[in-house]
């Protein structure tokens, strides 16, 4: 080899070095370790940092406003022959729903041990290429393209971005664990007030008399919401070993149920604790969801004349007010009265609403209709902010977020079971002669009865046993405890 070819070949070789380099830099950055704290560094950021990424894929929740223009991609002011039904773009919101349970529990651990930041950063580039495979599929008029993009690559991200923050803001607030993950899991109730007129300004600005601007709005949206993310993920971090707030002194462990041990992500599905808890959270999520899908059509049926479709437009968006309230007010309650006793006011009082409702469509009481409603779905929303703190009450800190991950399967299930219930309920009597204002009823008496049986699954929960707590050289071998 000549010496100028050396030369070049050692350049060259730098080169590739350098480019390495750079991308153990770039990965080094998500790493955990990169995200512990300074000294000094203020715990109120970590709220914000969860609120980027809860805000953004809180846009599953307004997804329903791409349904009748995605009917007219053909057609533009109505639907054409080879256009979709609104039947089969149903689909893209309950895959979506279905991957964001499955992949909380499969990526759990992964994003226990890997730290929020590295989390976070998935969850962003998923959430935008769910988004930008989607803009592809409306290119090319392929519905399962969409199904891929919005709804199992966007489902992952929904999955992992779910719980991202959840382990982190109770590990900064052990004083207040429920009001710290009620902030964040508020934003993804949420996000939906900012998605929706966003959706629709976009698609508007991008309409013409040919074009409906769907496809145009995915990737405005994929990229503004990977932007967003990353904002949070650059903010995030995890507190220091041993770091605990000024003046903070844990509870006896005999308190409202708090231990001070952890319990293994995995050895937590042996315990009966988690699976009452599953069942608490799956009863309480499918008296809420079925309701969410037909409170429009539910309360037009029940005061026929009274109800027109813009009030009823209004109470949608009344429940989503209180749907968002909710989540960051009885996760706060939360901390007060005890992870327990919550969810036995979810429950009791939520029987009692749920039997009240057919009364008031009888009396003809539109305001006690409308209060009920209101009060179950703030207790809807409460119950996904608050069942991570009782997670940690019941099994530690340093494995919340994956038992968190896990237990979300409860949501996927619940998210089939009430629609279902609810739909096809009512068609049974509708179809045997019942008039529409009536053929809530029975279903509401059902939804009462599985609020007993969630009343009942947390009378049951009890101190996680001993034998299942892991050992400190075992927590330290396993994960790194914060």
């Amino acid at each position: 080899m000549t010496k100028a070819a050396g030369v070049k070949a050692t350049a060259a070789l730098g080169g590739i070095e350098g480019q390495v380099s750079g991308g153990d830099v770039a990965l080094s950055f998500l790493a955990r370790e990169r995200t512990i704290a300074p000294p000094g560094y203020s715990r109120w950021l970590i709220p914000p940092a969860a609120l980027c990424v809860h805000l953004c894929i809180g846009q599953a929740y307004a997804f329903s406003v791409f349904n009748l223009p995605m009917t007219k991609l053909i057609g533009i002011t109505q639907s054409a022959p080879d256009d979709w039904k609104l039947t089969d773009l149903g689909w893209i919101f309950s895959i979506a729903i279905f991957v964001l349970g499955a992949s909380a529990a499969l990526f759990g651990r992964w994003v226990e041990e890997g730290g929020p930041r590295q989390a976070m950063f998935t969850s962003a580039l998923c959430w935008a290429g769910g988004f930008l495979i989607s803009a592809g599929g409306v290119y090319l008029h392929n519905l399962w393209i969409i199904y891929f993009g919005y709804g199992f690559v966007g489902g992952i991200a929904l999955g992992i971005g779910y719980i991202s923050p959840v382990s982190t803001l109770i590990k900064w607030f052990p004083d207040r664990p429920g009001m710290a993950t009620g902030m964040a899991i508020m934003g993804f109730g949420g996000g939906a007030f900012i998605a929706s007129p966003l959706s629709v300004f976009l698609m508007r600005a991008f309409s013409t008399p040919t074009h409906v601007g769907v496809a145009e709005t995915f990737i405005i949206m994929g990229l503004i919401y990977f932007c967003f993310m990353m904002v949070g993920a650059v903010i995030v971090r995890v507190p220091p070993p041993g770091w605990a707030p000024a003046g903070y002194v844990a509870p006896a462990e005999s308190s409202r149920l708090i231990t001070r041990q952890n319990v293994f992500v995995y050895t937590a599905l042996k315990t009966p604790q988690f699976w009452l808890i599953w069942w608490i959270l799956c009863l309480n999520v499918t008296a809420g969801i079925g309701v969410i899908g037909q409170a429009s059509a539910m309360s037009q049926e029940m005061f026929p004349g009274r109800i027109t479709v813009t009030a009823a437009a209004g109470f949608v968006g009344l429940m989503s007010l209180f749907n968002m309230g909710g989540r960051f007010f009885w996760a706060s309650m939360s901390d007060l009265l005890g992870r327990k006793n919550t969810y036995f006011i979810f429950f009791a009082l939520g029987t009692a609403l749920y039997s009240t409702v057919p009364f008031a469509g009888g009396a003809g009481s539109v305001a006690l209709f409308v209060g009920c409603f209101l009060v179950i779905i703030s207790m809807y929303g409460g119950g996904f902010a608050t069942v991570p703190a009782y997670l940690r009450d019941m099994f530690g800190t340093q494995y919340v977020g994956a038992i968190h991950g896990l237990l979300l399967t409860a949501w996927s299930m619940a998210g089939i079971f009430g629609p279902v219930i609810v739909n096809y309920m009512r068609q049974y009597y509708v179809d045997h002669g019942v008039p529409k204002a009536q053929a809530y009823n029975t279903t509401m008496y059902v939804m009462a009865v599985l609020l007993v049986i969630g009343f009942i699954c947390n009378l049951l929960v009890k101190a996680v046993h001993e034998r299942h707590h892991m050992q400190q050289d075992s927590a330290d071998a396993v994960g790194v405890a914060d």
